[in-house]
């Protein structure tokens, strides 16, 4: 089995089976940079991105660099300097205050619809996050008003937050932020999500690892995840992903994104 690793090549998802023929580059089990999919895991009914094939210093082709309501200082650019895999990354230099938002989107539209949604990035910011309220990837719920599912920070700690309702996840009680963690500073660190579409379930990696603070199980735990589920027949339906910075108090942080991936089955760091 290979999985889709967006840096150009193709990487087996486990140690090598010494009795199993190679592989080619005409493997309907791989992926290309190109993005362009082969049945893949994680990638034949999704996308990856690595930003090289960014021209420019504003985010283009499938990505936009559009804000709601309004902008500031905030920027979402191409940048050289920085990268996880190959030359090039997205970085967002975040500023305090809501209005200096920035973000760099795309459309989901290419993700079948219901069931599982996947999605691996790599991230690298400067600072580590406040214990005031900040997001650093959305989603807007079609099902939710057009409303944000947002993943981010507060307390210190990982947190998603539904902007309809406010509720947390975690809650944000000591017991709570406690099963959450940090987002490293100054490395590059795999976050992964998956969205149960049809049963409204949440689960979140951080370097592989399943975070207990940041998983919606369906059964209500104090700490966890019982004010996210006191509002019945949660069931997103995300039409795009934007990764960026949106502070609403204090928080400025620069951020770095790369080897962006989206599937429906989970791609793996």
């Amino acid at each position: 089995m290979y999985r889709l690793q967006c840096r150009g090549s193709w990487e087996r998802s486990q140690a090598p089976d010494p009795h199993h023929r190679p592989k080619d580059r005409h493997d309907p089990h791989l992926i290309s940079r190109s993005g362009r999919r082969r049945g893949g895991r994680g990638a034949a009914n999704g996308f990856c991105e690595d930003f090289e094939s960014q021209t420019g210093t504003t985010p283009a082709g499938r990505w936009t660099t559009a804000v709601a309501n309004c902008s500031g200082t905030g920027t979402a650019t191409v940048d050289t300097t920085t990268a996880h895999g190959g030359t090039r990354s997205v970085r967002v230099t975040g500023k305090a205050g809501y209005c200096n938002h920035a973000f760099a989107g795309t459309s989901l539209s290419d993700v079948p619809s219901g069931g599982d949604l996947y999605a691996r990035l790599w991230v690298r910011h400067t600072t580590a996050l406040p214990a005031q309220h900040v997001t650093f990837a959305a989603l807007r719920d079609a099902n939710d008003n057009g409303r944000d599912l947002r993943m981010g920070g507060q307390n210190k700690a990982l947190q998603w937050n539904r902007e309809s309702d406010d509720a947390t996840l975690p809650a944000q009680s000591p017991a709570g932020v406690a099963l959450s963690t940090p987002l490293p500073v100054n490395t590059w660190t795999c976050l992964e999500f998956r969205l149960d579409r049809t049963a409204g379930r949440l689960d979140t990696w951080v370097n592989g690892g399943l975070v207990a603070g940041l998983v919606v199980d369906g059964t209500p735990t104090q700490d966890v995840d019982q004010q996210w589920l006191n509002r019945g027949g949660w069931r997103p339906a995300p039409g795009d992903l934007r990764l960026g910075w949106e502070s609403y108090g204090e928080g400025d942080d620069t951020l770095w994104y790369d080897d962006v991936a989206v599937g429906t089955s989970r791609i793996g760091c």
